[in-house]
Parts: C-alpha cells; structure tokens; sequence
C-alpha cells in the first residue's frame, strides 16, 4: 500500500482569531457576503447602473429629445473592429436609408463603404451637468454629425433608444429609492409602535392595514394615479407617484415588525433596557430594530424591484409619469401595438432593462440576508 498524502484544513492562526472574535458587525457581514458569488456581481451590476442613471448626460451620446426625422426606426448598430480583414479599432458602419418601392416602406441597408472610428470622450451636444454647468462632453460618439451610433436603434420619432434608457434609469430608479424610503419609514414607525405598545393603538393600525389591503391593489393605483390632473408639472406628477406607491407598499413591513415586536418586547435585554431607565424610543430604535436587522436589509432590497414594477405599470398603462419625462414605464409604451414588436423589437428593450433590475435586485438581498443572519456560518 502506498502512502499518500491526507489533505488537513489549515489551523487558524490565533492572530486571526483574535480578528474575527473582536470584528465589528459590519466587519462580519461583508466577509460572509463576499462568499455569495451572484450577489457581489449584483452589487457592482447596480452601481454601474446607478452611477449610468446619475451621469447619463455624459454617457449618452445624444439628448433624450433629439429627433431624427431621417432615421426613424432605425436598426441597432453593431459595433466592429476589424474591416475587410484588418484591424482598425471600434467603428459602426453607416447606414444606408432607401424605400422600398412595393410597400413604400423605410428599409436600412448597412453602407460599408463608410467607416466611422467609435470615439470616446468626444463633443457632443450641450447640456447642464448635474444642474451644476453647461458643457457638451460625452462619453462616446462619432465625428461625422451626418451620422449617428444608435447601440439600441431609434424610435418611431428618430430618438436614440440607448440614450433614453439612460435617461429613463435615473427616474425609474431614483422613484423606486423615494418610494421604499418612504414606505419603511411609514412600516417601521407605525409596525413597532403597534407591536411595543399594543391595546387600541395595535387595533388601530391593524384596521387600517388591512383596510388598505382589502382594496385591489392595480384599481386602487389606477384610481390614486388618474386622479392626478394632466395639466400638472412633471416633476410633481413624479414625486406625488412615489408617494401613492409608498402609501401602498408600507403595510406588509408593518405586519411582520409588529409580529417580531411581539415575540421579542419580553426578552430579557428589553426588560433591562426598562429597569435601567432607557426611553421607549431608545429601546425601540438601539435593542429591538437592530435585531431584525437580516430582515430589514432582505426586505429593503426586495421592496425596490416591487416600486419599480409599479412605476413602471402605471406609466405603461398611461396613469404614471408621463411624456415629457422619461422613464422605463413611459419607453414601454411605444412598444404596445404589435406593429412595433414585428418591425422594431428593439423598443422592448427597457422590459430587459427592468427584468434584470430586478433580479438584480433580489439576488442581492439574498445575499445580505444570508450575510447579516447572526446565525449563518
């Protein structure tokens, strides 16, 4: 019989340890984070995104207004590096628009006689960065102002979709953001008040809880949303749309923080918190919210994906934002009718767009779930 070697784990070292014993707890909960693969890929997929949303001045290559009136329903364009053979660095073709003489319909024939070199950090139009100044820098683009890069095709009107998208992911983003702010800090005040105190101020909340649940959830958005007159400035329109989903979104918080707030106001550390002279508002806020915090962080970034969904509902249905804003909601509604599926697919992209927020979304909140579980290994 040959010996072979018998692979031991390692031994921690005491220093390491000693690190892990006096760590913080945010210390541990990025540690136990780092392991969950599709999370951290999440993470930075939102930040991206983010950081896409809050510059997308720069990152798009043109306005969210600018229309072509000869390049309506125009293709996506590839982007390619190498031509006839040889490498020459990213560059579109131009595009040839003909008609065609059968249904006199618009056709767009690639030109690969003309070669435009993709350019980064070029002039473009002018715009007011982050409401702060005026400048016309953008991320990319091409020279030659008789043509265009459309990553994602343009719309019925000639609009850049790609930088639509940009544009829209700002709002959509941001309204969803305002929306779980408003919403757990409605849950979290009116779930513990409920749960800590009891007697008729836990009956009153509780009726209007499930009053607000009893009413269907779509008619009841429909309903807050149209009543918002059309003559009303955008931006409000926007910030009374959070709201309406923040009213709706807060009762399932309230419900299990008052549950959690009844299993736990008789533990111990909370009858010591009482002889020891702390206020109401101490215990509630330092010793029985931080306890809860796996779910809070789970449920934070599961509410996100539920606003967006339902920004995004209301402006395709026509009762949310609306034109002159831009977001994935109101993008969506040039792709209602099934002529522009057949010809133009690419007006669903913002559909992508939302599909992979929210998974984004969720796998996160797995993640921090799993990582701020203080009973996870």
């Amino acid at each position: 019989m040959t010996d072979q070697a018998i692979e031991t784990p390692q031994p921690v070292s005491s220093s390491a340890k000693e690190d892990l014993y006096t760590a913080k707890p945010w210390t541990l909960i990025w540690r136990r984070f780092k392991k969950h693969v599709l999370a951290v890929i999440s993470m930075w997929f939102l930040i991206l995104l983010a950081l896409t949303g809050l510059f997308a001045d720069m990152v798009a290559p043109y306005g969210p207004f600018e229309i072509e009136r000869l390049r309506t329903l125009a293709p996506p364009t590839s982007v390619h590096l190498f031509h006839e053979g040889e490498f020459v660095g990213p560059f579109v073709y131009g595009l040839a628009r003909e008609r065609d003489p059968d249904t006199a319909r618009v056709i767009y024939e690639t030109d690969k006689e003309t070669v435009l070199p993709l350019q980064f950090f070029v002039s473009g139009d002018e715009y007011t960065f982050l409401g702060l100044f005026r400048t016309d820098f953008h991320l990319f683009g091409v020279d030659d102002r008789r043509e265009q890069i459309n990553l994602l095709g343009t719309d019925d009107l000639g609009r850049d979709v790609f930088s639509r998208l940009v544009h829209g992911a700002r709002v959509t983003l941001s309204a969803g953001l305002v929306g779980v702010i408003f919403a757990f800090v409605l849950g979290l005040a009116l779930g513990s008040i409920s749960g800590y105190f009891g007697g008729w101020i836990d009956s009153s909340i509780q009726r209007l809880m499930e009053f607000i649940r009893s009413i269907p959830t779509i008619p009841l958005w429909m309903g807050l949303a149209a009543a918002l007159p059309i003559a009303w400035d955008p931006i409000l329109v926007y910030v009374l749309i959070t709201i309406i989903l923040a009213l709706i979104g807060w009762t399932h918080l309230a419900r299990v923080v008052r549950g959690q707030f009844f299993a736990i106001r008789h533990e111990d550390y909370v009858m010591a918190g009482k002889l020891a002279g702390a206020s109401e508002f101490r215990i509630i806020t330092k010793h029985m919210l931080p306890s809860m915090t796996s779910y809070i962080i789970a449920a934070l970034t599961l509410a996100v994906p539920e606003m967006i969904l339902g920004e995004t509902a209301l402006s395709f249905l026509g009762l949310g934002l609306r034109p002159p804003v831009v977001s994935w909601g109101v993008l969506l509604q040039d792709a209602q009718n099934l002529r522009s599926i057949s010809l133009a697919p690419w007006l669903l992209t913002p559909g992508l767009a939302v599909i992979m927020t929210v998974l984004a979304f969720n796998f996160l909140g797995d993640g921090l779930r799993d990582a701020a579980d203080p009973y996870g290994q």
